[in-house]
């Protein structure tokens, strides 16, 4: 049981910095009405993905990417997230995955953190 559910940690942090927010706004919720450590839970589909940059990445994984990553600042708050710390996730794969989805209009150079979206 704890092996999905570090997966789904790890996905949801590796969609939020793949899609790449400029920044990480502690204000207020970038996430809109979730918040990004729920969010980070939708990505278990992903979680193999962020952790072993030469792992496949599941269609479930990108449709999540994309979903998430029409709000870049949401999907950086999501890797960022405590949730995906705790789950393994590594914010440098993760960030990789909008790219490895070929997702055409992801915000490459966008930052995230101390990440930058390839």
């Amino acid at each position: 049981m704890e092996a999905p559910m570090k997966f789904v940690f790890v996905l949801g942090l590796l969609l939020l910095v793949t899609v790449g927010l400029e920044k990480v706004d502690g204000a207020g919720n970038p996430c809109g009405k979730s918040t990004p450590d729920k969010e980070a839970m939708k990505l278990a589909p992903c979680a193999e993905a962020a952790q072993d940059e030469k792992a496949a990445v599941s269609a479930s994984c990108c449709a999540q990417v994309k979903r998430i990553g029409q709000n870049p600042s949401c999907l950086c708050a999501v890797m960022l997230s405590d949730t995906a710390k705790s789950s393994g996730i590594k914010p440098e794969i993760a960030i990789t995955i909008p790219k490895r989805c070929n997702i055409a209009n992801r915000p490459v150079g966008y930052k995230c953190g101390p990440y930058t979206l390839p």
